[in-house]
């Protein structure tokens, strides 16, 4: 599965393609949603290089392996390296600001968390993070005012607001290179607002990152013929 980071007008981005770490639980609604609770530390956890492809494309989900549930959230392109780095040391880092779909094979995530095992497997399949193209930062005068939503079928499914996150966007990263260094052509995942859900073989899914990005794609199914 071949994938470059692109911009927003297409244009590839002359820098790797690295892994996608990601935050949990950074909205109160999604929280509620999942029957969850507010945790004083974050959840951090890694998708590997290998989960990333195009939005554009058609969205390829694993139809034998449980509901595959949609999270729709703000994608973070790193353009530096980072380390133990402090907020102001992470706005100046940010190549840019897109959008991705955390990928989640719900059923199987719950089986995990039931058994008390890592769930890691349910969240860094291959293609589990479709991306859209990047819109460059110095374009994005208040990040932490970036409204975005998914459409299915043409029915509103998420909307989310960064102002509502727990963790805002620098902090999180701050907080995420306390633990692993953030290297040039990593992604960050920010995480999802309500609204997440099973998607379907032939769905029609549009998605905007307000007022920048407006991208219609589809889901099919790709069967892994996982043994059981």
């Amino acid at each position: 599965m071949s994938y470059q980071h692109q911009d927003w007008q297409g244009s590839a981005i002359d820098l790797p393609v690295g892994k996608v770490v990601c935050i949990g639980q950074n909205y109160q609604d999604h929280i509620a949603e999942m029957r969850s609770q507010t945790a004083p530390d974050a959840l951090f956890f890694i998708k590997p290089a290998t989960a990333l492809c195009a939005l554009a494309a058609p969205v390829q989900i694993p139809t034998d392996r449980g509901a595959v549930h949609n999270e729709t959230e703000i994608a973070v392109l790193i353009g530096q390296t980072l380390s133990q780095a402090s907020p102001a040391e992470v706005a100046a880092a940010i190549w840019g600001f897109s959008l991705a779909l955390d990928l989640t094979l719900r059923d199987i995530q719950a089986s995990l968390k039931q058994l008390g095992r890592p769930w890691e497997i349910a969240k860094g399949f291959d293609g589990a993070c479709p991306l859209a193209g990047f819109v460059p930062a110095a374009l994005v005068s208040a990040p932490q005012q970036l409204q975005f939503s998914l459409q299915v079928n043409g029915q509103l499914r998420q909307q989310g607001d960064a102002s509502l996150m727990i963790r805002g966007i620098t902090q999180m990263i701050s907080e995420m290179s306390q633990w692993f260094t953030l290297q040039p052509g990593d992604v960050i995942l920010t995480g999802t607002p309500a609204g997440v859900g099973p998607l379907q073989p032939d769905d029609q899914l549009t998605l905007q990152l307000l007022p920048w990005l407006s991208l219609t794609t589809r889901v099919t199914s790709r069967s892994t013929n996982a043994a059981r």
